[in-house]
Formats: structure tokens, C-alpha cells, sequence
């Protein structure tokens, strides 16, 4: 999805985000969202920016922070005014990702010698990461949101374009659930700092870089014909279960129709 340039807070409701995806034969993707136009006389006056916070008041809000983490993920304060700490990055990818065929899972040799398991192989297979798994990932203040997605993509071994995807901040206001896609130059770290460490109150989201229209051409040939055969083996499984609840179900009146005229089972 993609938030609405026209939103002034540039945030997209949940209602937006869970509308249903069609696919025609034209291979596009649209959303039944009709497009909003800002009223023109709706002026509002540019944002004065915001000015850096002082050593103190980082030290400040760390050790406000710490009080209130449960967990013990606190975030830990540097001499030189800098901070490391922990957030969590939940993934709602709807379409598959591209990894290397026949490699196994990265050990802990291979992320300590920074090996890439994915360079010894240029066989590419495609699969659907589990919607909605949650990935921990421990940064510093001066991690990118550009960083995060390549470092997520690295632990799962995806080796699409990582301008693919996006990470959004998704928060509750006003009763609703918003989200709001950041820019690859934001710090998630101080995000996680102002917000506080309920997850209620912020959390993050990866997703697909949507611009309304899949762009078929940057995937392989291979890829697409991967995304061809991830869809017929959903479609055969979806047919098994559809005739296993139908089967079931005529079993179940064959019997009471025997029950109904006497005969036995």
C-alpha cells in the first residue's frame, strides 16, 4: 500500500490498509479506495523544525525509558551521546520473496565471520515468509531505516531489491490504527525512544514498497515463474480442502438419511 499524499498527516487508516487486492489479466494490482483530493483552501502552515535533543535530555529520557521496560531490552547510553538499544519489526509481506535454493540457515559462525551464505549459490527459489512474524533487531541511534530493511533482508536470506519494501511506524490514534511509511533516512531507534517501549503505543511494520501497480519487470523470469507455481500449489491445496469439507459433509447427510429410513450404517 501507499500512504495517501494527500493526508496531511500522511498516515493511512486501517480501513485503507485491509482493503481487498484484485488481480485482473492485465497483471495489476488496485485497491477499491477511491483517490482523495485535499480541499484547496485547506492551508496549513509549514511545520517550524524541530531542533536536536541536548545530551541531558537523552540521558533523561533513557533512563525514563529503562524505568519502564519490562523485559530487559533497555537501551544503553554511549560516552559520546550515542545509544544502542532493541526494536521489534513485525512483517506483513503479501507477496513471496526471492532466497537461494539449497542453502541452509545462517549459524552463528557465519554471522560472526560475516559470511553471506547467499553468494554461494545463484540458484533463486520463492516462498511466503510468515505473515506477521516478529524479528528483533538490536541497533543503535544512528541506524538508518535503509539499514534495518537490509539488515532484515540479510537474516532472511532475501536477496530482492531492498527498495522493494518499506518499514512503516504503525500507531493507535483517535480509536484507529495508522500507519505511516518512514523514510530510509529516519532513525528508528529515537522513534522507539520518543514513543517508549509499549508496543501498543508504536511498533513497526515491513512491507512492500507499493506504488499502486506491481512492477512486473524487476522480477527475473525465473521469479515469475516461482510466483506461478507458489499460486497453482495454493490453488490445488485450496481445492483439497474444499472437497474434504464437502465430502464430509455428504457423508454426514448419507448417514442421516439412513438413520431417517431405518437401514443401517
Amino acid at each position: 500500500m501507499t500512504v495517501d499524499s494527500s493526508m496531511s498527516s500522511g498516515y493511512c487508516s486501517l480501513e485503507e490498509e485491509l482493503e481487498d487486492c484484485f488481480f485482473t489479466a492485465k497483471t495489476t494490482f488496485f485497491r477499491n479506495v477511491q483517490s482523495k483530493r485535499p480541499s484547496k483552501n485547506d492551508c496549513k502552515p509549514p511545520e517550524e523544525p524541530q531542533r536536536p535533543p541536548t545530551l541531558q535530555e537523552i540521558k533523561q529520557k533513557i533512563e525514563s525509558y529503562n524505568a519502564r521496560e519490562k523485559n530487559c531490552l533497555g537501551m544503553k547510553l554511549s560516552e559520546d551521546g550515542s545509544y544502542t538499544g532493541f526494536i521489534k519489526v513485525h512483517l506483513k509481506l503479501r507477496r513471496p520473496v526471492t532466497v537461494p535454493a539449497g542453502i541452509r540457515p545462517q549459524s552463528i559462525y557465519d554471522a560472526i565471520k560475516d559470511v553471506d551464505p547467499a553468494a554461494a549459490t545463484d540458484k533463486r527459489t520463492s516462498f511466503y515468509l510468515p505473515l506477521d512474524a516478529v524479528k528483533q533487531l538490536h541497533i543503535s541511534s544512528s541506524t538508518t531505516v535503509s539499514e534495518v530493511i537490509q539488515g532484515l533482508l540479510k537474516k532472511f536470506m532475501v536477496v530482492d531489491n531492498p527498495q522493494k519494501f518499506a518499514l512503516f511506524k504503525r500507531i493507535h490514534k483517535d480509536g484507529q490504527v495508522l500507519f505511516q511509511k518512514l523514510s530510509i533516512a529516519d532513525c528508528p531507534l529515537y522513534l522507539r525512544l520518543l514513543a517508549g517501549p509499549d508496543t501498543d503505543v508504536l511498533s513497526f511494520v515491513l512491507k512492500e514498497n507499493e506504488t499502486g501497480e506491481v512492477e512486473w519487470d524487476a522480477f527475473s523470469i525465473p521469479e515469475l515463474q516461482n510466483f506461478l507455481t507458489i499460486l497453482e500449489k495454493e490453488e490445488q491445496d485450496k481445492v483439497q480442502q474444499v472437497q474434504k469439507k464437502y465430502n464430509k459433509f455428504r457423508q454426514k447427510l448419507e448417514e442421516a438419511l439412513r438413520k431417517s429410513q431405518g437401514k443401517p450404517a
